[in-house]
């Protein structure tokens, strides 16, 4: 082979993996049977005890307390929780988390346990969540290297998207044929044998050296050091900024059901509102996973800064099904979360993983929760589409500074 052949050659560093290539690794086959059985019990909770809730009290809004209860411990539980990931073997961390939901939530099968009692119980099982998150988040960059490490993180935001609507569907099915406590039961046992499944196909491993021994610090110093380090790493601080672009186009379905109904929907419109993002996001991901690596860091900024761009054009109060398109769109760019997601967990050091990560998932978390809720109080003032439109301009905004920011980094020392 000549040299100028051999030159001509593409880099195998720079081919993108294949699902093929990840699900032919029998310790993540393991993990993703056992994320999807997590996530569906975390929806099977959550709709059983709302539908609990409603038939002993016949209120519509405790029912929607308890369930927005459900997503409380996300804010709390990643700066207080994820430390667990750091400390602890990562293995053993994931199947004690999920054996503790599962003997949580088989307390609340228990017919006749007060509503205050469920609740409690609800709240803790989703604390749990957290470290579980963070160990799994920690633990995958070792089961999985390069490409086949991103493709593995795309099939597992796909799995979790379709695993919540699955856990919807089934959950309402169970309630429905079998009553809440029979449901709540299977959800139990969901987490059982996701802790199962963990604890047989997936390889203990020691702690970073940095943690494995006299090194180890304390809750407090943990969540210190992981701020200091995200808040001292400009590439990190601008990954976080970029994930936070989220609670700017992720605002628009809060604003669902007003929106549908200014345009003359019904609750169909809404389904449609709330279903165009996230299909477009499931698509977007597997088609970025098709890229080569270094093409995908170029389309970041970029991407970022389109998932916002479409949502400007609703100032124009376009129809639904426009609307729904411009959604779909800004749903295809919001699969820049992929990219950054993994650049940041990649970024970070072994040993501080868990910490980090939660962190971010914390920041992450906060920024739709504020973005949905000052899209809805303006939406009392404004006009719906205007409100989306204003969300889209001031996330373009942010993206774009966010995008320039990171590009500056990978061309300068931090």
């Amino acid at each position: 082979m000549t040299r100028s052949a051999e030159s001509a050659r593409p880099d195998p560093a720079d081919r993108p993996a294949t699902y093929g290539e990840v699900f032919a690794v029998a310790e993540f086959r393991w993990m993703w049977g056992a994320q999807l059985g997590s996530v569906i019990g975390d929806q099977l909770a959550r709709v059983a005890l709302a539908v609990l809730v409603f038939d002993r009290t016949g209120s519509a809004g405790l029912s929607a307390v308890t369930y927005a209860l459900t997503f409380l411990p996300d804010i709390v539980a990643g700066p207080l929780l994820s430390w667990l990931a750091d400390r602890f073997p990562r293995r053993r961390v994931m199947v004690w988390c999920d054996l503790a939901r599962a003997l949580l939530v088989a307390l609340m099968a228990i017919p006749g346990a007060p509503i205050w009692l469920l609740c409690v119980l609800l709240v803790a099982v989703q604390l749990l969540a957290a470290p579980f998150q963070s160990a799994r988040a920690a633990m995958l960059p070792d089961i999985l290297t390069g490409d086949t490490y991103v493709l593995a993180s795309s099939v597992s935001n796909v799995t979790a998207q379709a695993a919540q609507l699955a856990g919807f569907v089934t959950g309402g099915t169970l309630v429905a044929a079998f009553g809440t406590s029979q449901a709540l039961a299977v959800d139990a046992a969901t987490f059982l044998l996701s802790a199962v499944l963990v604890r047989v196909g997936v390889r203990d491993r020691p702690l970073p050296t940095a943690t494995s021994s006299a090194d180890r610090i304390s809750w407090w110093g943990s969540l210190s050091a992981g701020a200091r380090l995200v808040w001292g790493d400009r590439r990190l601080r601008y990954l976080i900024a970029l994930a936070c672009v989220a609670g700017f186009y992720v605002s628009v379905e809060g604003l669902a059901a007003p929106y549908a109904a200014v345009v003359g929907g019904g609750p169909l419109a809404v389904g449609l509102l709330l279903a165009a993002n996230p299909a477009g996001q499931m698509v977007g991901m597997l088609l970025l996973t098709r890229l080569a690596p270094a093409r995908r860091l170029a389309l970041m900024g970029p991407l970022a800064v389109g998932s916002c761009v479409p949502l400007i054009v609703c100032f124009i109060h376009p129809g639904l099904w426009v609307t729904v398109a411009l959604w779909v769109v800004s749903g295809l760019c919001s699969s820049y979360q992929l990219a950054a997601n993994a650049s940041f967990v990649l970024t970070v050091p072994d040993a501080q993983r868990g910490q980090a990560f939660g962190l971010a998932r914390t920041a992450l978390i906060v920024s739709q929760g504020l973005g949905v809720l000052a899209a809805g109080a303006a939406a009392d003032r404004w006009h719906p589409a205007s409100v989306v439109a204003i969300a889209g301009a001031l996330g373009t905004a942010v993206a774009l500074g966010a995008a320039i920011g990171y590009r500056r980094t990978t061309t300068s020392p931090h």
